[in-house]
């Protein structure tokens, strides 16, 4: 079975070391009440809260070229979107020019991290070869590590059954400044369990709703969110498994498992376009890339985290007062 997105197993709860009541009480006795700490800490969540926080976000995003962005409330239709699509470019200039967005997004990285507001959550989510981890090392190659952070969501832990389904996702969401990263994302809950069955139809169709709520949360508190839909085809597909085969480098690449997906490639279709088309929404498009040319694909998907970055205008903070005026001793 695929460690990537396999049946869930419900595991053992996770326990670590408990504290009984009595130790807590007469521990605690001493102490102030607990919500006397919170007393020093208002200043500090006014001072972090992003302007225009609570009313209705609406997304940044700005797409480039070649890729569909989907209309939110609205059904979308996958296979009306061509997979070899490239705009119209060339390839030798599309990879000289994702040199130049990968500049843009290390400069605009390094001011939304020294700013300390707002975040950047990049979602990527495709059928297996689709070309996640391909991008994410092309289009982030230069970023300061220290202000991104990447998630691979493979099957749950017992831990993480043990909560609703979004906790984990929500606990990797990027910090105020930071560039987060998911590579398969809090969708699979509606993809990969639908398709294999794992829970009854009633659940995983109630977390359109519950995922539109948290992306809603994380929006309206500071986080610009690019959702990315790699669109590769059947035939790409078949072609990247049969490369991996050839080439003894790559084995480790390969997953048999991939070959029982395979199978099933109409049903992932039908569950991405529902998912697309049931949570796009103005606060956190999905965006559709054509994604059989990895060239264009990587040069559409900088553009696009470069020009939204833009859009943000993330900004140095003010110096101090008279900063300047100071002298370093010898």
């Amino acid at each position: 079975m695929s460690t990537k997105h396999g049946k869930h197993k419900h595991g053992q709860t996770v326990r670590g070391s408990q504290v009984s009541n009595r130790d807590h009480l007469s521990h605690g006795q001493s102490r102030l009440p607990s919500t006397s700490l919170w007393a020093d800490t208002g200043a500090a969540i006014l001072e972090a809260q992003p302007s225009g926080a609570g009313g209705v976000a609406v997304s940044p995003a700005v797409p480039a070229p070649g890729i569909v962005p989907a209309p939110p409330g609205a059904s979308f239709d996958l296979s009306a979107v061509a997979t070899r699509e490239d705009a119209g470019l060339d390839k030798d200039w599309a990879e000289e020019a994702l040199r130049r967005e990968r500049a843009r997004i290390s400069d605009f990285q390094e001011r939304l991290y020294a700013e300390r507001r707002r975040s950047l959550l990049l979602v990527f989510q495709a059928i297996d070869t689709g070309g996640k981890d391909g991008t994410i090392r092309a289009v982030l190659k230069g970023v300061n590590p220290q202000g991104c952070t990447v998630a691979s969501f493979k099957v749950p832990s017992s831990e993480e059954l043990e909560h609703d389904f979004l906790w984990r996702y929500h606990a990797r969401a990027p910090g105020r400044g930071m560039i987060g990263v998911f590579n398969r994302s809090h969708y699979e809950d509606v993809l990969v369990v639908r398709v294999k069955g794992l829970v009854p139809d009633e659940v995983w169709r109630s977390r359109y709703r519950l995922i539109n709520d948290f992306e809603r949360l994380l929006t309206e508190s500071g986080t610009t969110i690019l959702k990315f839909f790699l669109h590769i085809s059947r035939d790409e597909q078949k072609e990247r498994l049969e490369a991996r085969l050839a080439d003894p480098a790559k084995h480790w690449k390969f997953d048999p498992a991939d070959l029982v997906e395979r199978k099933s490639w109409d049903s992932y279709q039908t569950a991405f376009a529902d998912a697309i088309g049931r949570c796009s929404t103005p606060a956190a498009p999905w965006l559709v890339v054509p994604a059989d040319r990895k060239w264009f694909r990587n040069y559409a998907v900088a553009k696009t985290v470069a020009d939204t970055l833009e859009a943000m205008d993330p900004r140095y903070p003010e110096a101090p007062q008279h900063i300047a005026d100071l002298k370093v001793p010898d």
